[in-house]
């Protein structure tokens, strides 16, 4: 599989997302998960997967136009690069020479409960890292570069640096949304907003778990420091907490039956992101980050969200 570009040729893109360690998701179903058993699973389901493929397929869903640079390969890498062409999203390819990672995720019917199997990606070479670069800094008029999901090994300790200078470069906004693990290992400076969980918070602040009082002052030590100048936090079903140097707002979402939280924050961030591209203060890019968010626990498997429910969840939503 070669490195393979299909862009729309009418419109440079405003949205771009970067995808370091993407995955082809598989989902099913089974009437109840038994050791030792054949266990007959319902028709797989196959989606592109990885944090930023996942918020750039949001934002194509929302009506935008973003373009997703990914590094991929093999087999899976080809069928990865067939979804993300059925769905009509731009994508630069680049290729990596090796299998993409899988991962799995298994509901079982007698319980409701879900169970998700992820594995390792392949480590990075400095080639395929190079590529990805350069097809970022070859781009004109971009607006947003949005970096997401979990790193592989092989990545330079600066990797969100080299980012945020390209960002600079560009007049771009920089957003993150990355898992702990890589927050506590690569340093972040000079990005526009940064996406973290509440248990993600408590971990970079040193603390099993952060009382209310405590998290915005955790936040603004974050921007002090320069890391950001927005810190999101999502709270799961207790909606997401805004903070800046001179806002602090609370978003609570209306209780919904949430079937799975599979692409939740992915879908959270499309959402802010699509607002803010769309001239949205940050305020309202949060709400319907949100309701964007929350739409996606509606869905079974690997799904977003849909339209329809985010929108109706916007309205619903109500701020402290």
């Amino acid at each position: 599989m070669r490195n393979k570009a299909i862009l729309n040729k009418n419109s440079m893109p405003s949205i771009v997302t970067i995808t370091f360690n993407p995955c082809l998701d598989i989902s099913s179903s089974v009437d109840a998960l038994l050791p030792e058993k054949k266990m007959r699973c319902a028709p797989l389901v196959y989606e592109a997967g990885g944090g930023g493929i996942n918020v750039a397929r949001g934002i194509k869903k929302l009506g935008g136009n973003p373009l997703a640079i990914y590094l991929a390969g093999g087999n899976n890498g080809a069928t990865l690069q067939s979804l993300l062409e059925a769905e009509s999203l731009d994508t630069v390819l680049i290729d990596t020479g090796i299998n993409t990672r899988v991962n799995v995720t298994m509901v079982d019917k007698s319980s409701t409960l879900q169970y998700r199997f992820i594995t390792a990606g392949n480590p990075i070479n400095e080639i395929s890292l190079e590529k990805c670069i350069r097809a970022l800094e070859e781009l004109s008029n971009v607006e947003y570069i949005v970096v997401s999901g979990s790193l592989q090994t092989g990545l330079p300790h600066n990797i969100f640096e080299r980012l945020s200078a390209i960002a600079k470069q560009k007049k771009a906004k920089l957003i993150i949304d990355a898992p702990t693990e890589v927050l506590k290992t690569y340093p972040i400076k000079g990005a526009y907003l940064l996406k973290p969980n509440l248990n993600e918070l408590s971990m970079l602040a040193g603390k099993e778990e952060l009382q209310d009082d405590e998290i915005i002052d955790v936040a603004r030590i974050i921007i002090s420091r320069n890391v950001c100048e927005v810190v999101v936090i999502s709270m799961g079903p207790a909606g997401a907490l805004l903070v800046t140097k001179d806002i602090t707002e609370r978003f609570i979402t209306p209780m919904v039956k949430a079937k799975t939280t599979v692409g939740a924050g992915d879908s959270m961030v499309a959402g802010i992101v699509m607002h803010l591209a769309s001239n949205k203060d940050i305020k309202e890019a949060v709400r319907f980050g949100v309701a964007c968010g929350t739409a996606a626990t509606l869905n079974e498997g690997t799904q977003l969200f849909k339209i329809e429910d985010a929108e109706k969840l916007y309205r619903a939503i109500r701020t402290l």
